[in-house]
């Protein structure tokens, strides 16, 4: 009946959640398009909703209609209501976090779900340091300059290096210091020291593509200055002992920074790496395929309710076959910083183990 999902979105909040299901709610005589990560935020095959019909004697009010989705137990989804240009709010759901872009979605989380903890400040945890740089690009990259932020781990001792592509989102969004904090001081990773760098914005698909300039901007500038600022371990010594990451062109960036430069970057982890562009394998597809099999240990993991989920497989599938040091996960989720922040913890864990300080 109507007025029973009315009753239970007005105290519980939506969507509604049933064991495996989750129904949103809405009021009014023309329900708004439903899209979210379930089906990539396809405009033309949104989440169908179904007019409830009123108890009898039930005095008339607006429609009350009703969309239900079938999803993981553990499963996080964003959502919107309306088109991008005509987007309403979710009156029964609170629950906003930016998309990046400018705009907000809607969020839950399926029973056996939830946010890490690793991503709140712990009490009585030591912080890192963060040391905010703006480095000369030498035409390498777009602009003149580029922001660089240094986390200086709570040690003494020297650090091996991860490179963050889209390091200020990565920051901010995914809470990347907070959680590196939280695991140095539980003793699951060993101390690491971060350099997290900007993207090109405009240029940014450009840059992560696979570029020599970004690569030279990061070999020429960024490692010089993560050495003057950072305690790091000798490279020289300790051949690909640094790491790099980034989620999405981020990944595909990441990897293609590990197969370029293993001798430095010799542990790559990959977000939802865009490794095929359509059906257009990307230059990372083509070294791992045809290149010298490099001495990488490599972490991927990608959402199963994402379009990059077949790219990540087919990727996985391929360095596996040529004898890389490869972990694949896949979780429950889009592609988002949410997802990408709750599941970060692993790939760390298995990159950066504590037994190896």
């Amino acid at each position: 009946m109507a007025q029973n999902w009315l009753v239970r979105a007005q105290s519980e909040g939506a969507p509604l959640i049933d064991e495996h299901h989750a129904t949103f709610v809405w009021q009014g005589d023309d329900p708004p398009l439903l899209r979210g990560d379930w089906n990539d935020w396809d405009a033309s095959q949104p989440l169908p909703w179904r007019r409830v019909r009123r108890a009898r004697g039930q005095p008339a009010a607006s429609p009350v209609w009703i969309a239900t989705l079938e999803l993981a137990p553990d499963a996080y989804m964003e959502y919107c209501l309306g088109s991008d240009e005509t987007r309403v709010e979710d009156p029964f759901n609170p629950r906003r976090v930016s998309n990046g872009m400018g705009k907000h979605n809607h969020w839950f989380y399926m029973p056996r779900g939830g946010p890490t903890p690793l991503a709140q400040r712990a009490r009585g945890v030591v912080q890192g340091e963060l040391i905010h740089l703006d480095l000369p690009t030498q035409q390498w990259i777009a602009g003149q300059q580029r922001r660089v932020v240094l986390y200086r781990p709570a040690t003494a001792e020297p650090a091996p290096l991860l490179l963050v592509y889209d390091g200020p989102d990565y920051l901010r969004r995914a809470r990347l210091a907070t959680l590196v904090d939280n695991l140095i001081a539980q003793r699951r990773i060993r101390p690491i020291a971060l350099a997290l760098v900007a993207n090109g914005r405009g240029a940014r698909m450009a840059e992560y593509g696979g570029s020599d300039g970004t690569l030279a901007f990061i070999h020429e500038m960024v490692l010089p200055a993560a050495r003057e600022h950072l305690s790091l371990i000798d490279i020289t010594e300790q051949p690909g002992a640094f790491g790099v990451m980034g989620a999405s062109m981020g990944g595909l960036m990441a990897l293609m920074t590990g197969l370029r430069l293993p001798h430095i970057f010799g542990r790559v982890l990959s977000q939802s790496g865009a490794f095929h562009l359509g059906e257009l394998p990307t230059a990372a597809v083509e070294l791992a395929q045809h290149g010298p099999s490099r001495p990488l240990r490599i972490w991927l993991d990608v959402g199963r309710y994402e379009w990059l989920l077949e790219s990540n497989r087919r990727m996985a599938a391929l360095l596996q076959g040529r004898g890389y040091d490869v972990s694949y996960r896949e979780f429950n989720a889009g592609h988002n910083y949410t997802a990408w922040r709750d599941d970060l913890w692993r790939g760390l864990e298995m990159l950066f183990p504590w037994n190896e300080s």
